[in-house]
């Protein structure tokens, strides 16, 4: 499914033959390609894709998987060439198997793309492939050696690719700029390549497997075989063939490495998570994971059939099976966070709270931690230290509109009716909703008549926010 013009191919270049810390050899990117698009100005579209994307497409708010993708990135980021590590991880809340990147240090992840890798290196194989996009500015270029140039052009067609993730309809992005149909398919192949190139030279530096990236070739090859006569767009247009396959494998074997497959337990506990976030009817999960236990007694199979019992209300067999799993690896995060959730979802908030104030003790401000603390403190109606948690999250993670949806809400519950309004402005602004968010402005402004420092904070916010409606509008 071609949502962007430099979605994942994986296609290597192979011809040419990786080895650990390699000098790469990559092209003078220079002042030419930022002299039409400069890395503000990608920032600047960057922005305009999230506002896009947050306001349109399902995502994936699960402060676990967010973790685990954000702490993966950045460490395979290490060894990439890119300059600016500020990301926005983007989790696309789609079966499919997809990832992309965009101007501004944007990356985002289906959830099918964790339950299509097999392991972690496959999964990581993916990563590179697009931090290498982001380093060689593959965006920038295509600019570059397109006609249109034009600031205001990028805009409208980032907004277009933003709409065909969304909407998950690959045609979305013909509504862009003519280039775009043009350009991006023009150059698409020899970018692709590239970051391939690129990628798969960061993989082996990362220490993972020089055969992950051809072990993705395999599962991307699968999925075409069983897809039959409804092959998804991705697919059609990125065709793996066994030779391909074969190709990748036999690249991978001229490199020499003492890296071995890595599948750590943390991808393997992830992807448990979401295959039951695709369950629709937990009772059918339980029957269906035991089966798969009594195939594969692994990690990831025995933490599932601890969700699926808690989806289902089983709240003891689930606690049963997680401690199992804690009992082998007690130090492990996710699993004690899991914990919590369970007690907390069988109404056990002392003890779940217990429990994460241990970890956060070990792990201070750690985020999964401290939201799921916060939703204890809720569920306990201590609302105003609920609030103080999510504020301070906040300070690291001021564009999450999701934090800001949670902190609203937490709010209206304590009566905190400025703020409420507030936080929900905050929200609305981060999806571009610029007029949703002036109304609420205006209602906390009403409120506000009698504090001189807060109603002026309110003005100034709704000042900047009519000078971006103007702006829109073209006046």
């Amino acid at each position: 499914m071609e949502k962007l013009f430099f979605i994942l191919s994986v296609s290597i270049i192979l011809n040419i033959y990786a080895q650990p810390e390699l000098n790469l050899s990559l092209p003078e990117l220079g002042d030419r390609v930022s002299g039409v698009v400069s890395t503000d100005q990608e920032k600047i579209i960057g922005n305009e894709f999230l506002k896009q994307v947050y306001s349109q497409a399902p995502l994936i708010s699960d402060p676990l998987i967010q973790e685990y993708s954000e702490l993966l990135i950045y460490r395979l980021s290490e060894y990439s060439q890119v300059k600016d590590r500020n990301f926005n991880i983007l989790l696309i809340d789609d079966k499919s198997l997809n990832a992309f990147a965009a101007p501004g240090g944007v990356i985002g992840i289906n959830g099918g793309l964790f339950l299509n890798a097999k392991n972690e290196g496959q999964f990581a194989s993916v990563l590179t492939h697009e931090l290498a996009h982001l380093s060689q500015r593959h965006f920038a270029r295509n600019i570059l050696n397109s006609r249109d140039n034009n600031f205001a052009s990028m805009l409208v067609m980032v907004s277009a690719m933003a709409a065909a993730i969304a909407t998950n309809n690959p045609t979305a992005f013909m509504a862009g700029p003519a280039f775009l149909q043009q350009q991006s398919l023009r150059y698409s192949r020899l970018f692709e390549r590239e970051a391939d190139r690129v990628g798969f030279n960061n993989l082996i530096n990362a220490k993972y497997a020089p055969n992950s990236m051809g072990e993705m070739f395999e599962q991307m090859a699968k999925l075409r075989r069983l897809a039959g006569d409804n092959v998804p767009e991705f697919l059609l247009t990125h065709p793996v063939s066994s030779s391909r396959v074969a190709d990748a494998f036999n690249a991978a074997d001229q490199v020499e490495t003492p890296y071995e497959n890595k599948d750590s337990l943390n991808f393997q506990l992830i992807r448990g998570r979401l295959q039951m976030r695709y369950e629709d009817i937990p009772l059918n999960s339980v029957r269906k994971m035991k089966g798969l236990i009594e195939e594969s007694f692994s990690n990831e199979n025995r933490y599932a059939l601890s969700i699926a019992y808690m989806m289902s209300g089983q709240h003891t067999n689930s606690l049963k099976e997680i401690d199992k799993l804690i009992d082998e690896n007690p130090k492990n995060l996710i699993l004690n966070n899991t914990k919590a959730e369970i007690l907390l979802n069988a109404g056990k908030s002392k003890e779940a709270l217990n429990i994460v104030n241990i970890f956060l003790n070990i792990s201070p401000k750690n985020y999964p931690l401290t939201i799921l603390k916060a939703k204890i403190l809720a569920y306990d109606k201590k609302l105003f230290a609920a609030e103080e948690l999510i504020r301070d999250q906040l300070l690291r993670r001021n564009t999450d509109p999701y934090l800001w949806l949670y902190l609203s809400e937490i709010q209206r519950d304590s009566k905190n009716v400025i703020g409420y309004h507030q936080s929900r402005a905050e929200y609305y602004l981060l999806l571009g909703q610029y007029e949703d968010a002036l109304n609420q402005l205006q209602f906390a402004l009403k409120l506000t008549e009698s504090n001189f420092e807060v109603s002026e904070s309110i003005i100034t916010k709704i000042n900047t926010t009519r000078k971006s409606i103007k702006e829109l509008r073209g006046q």
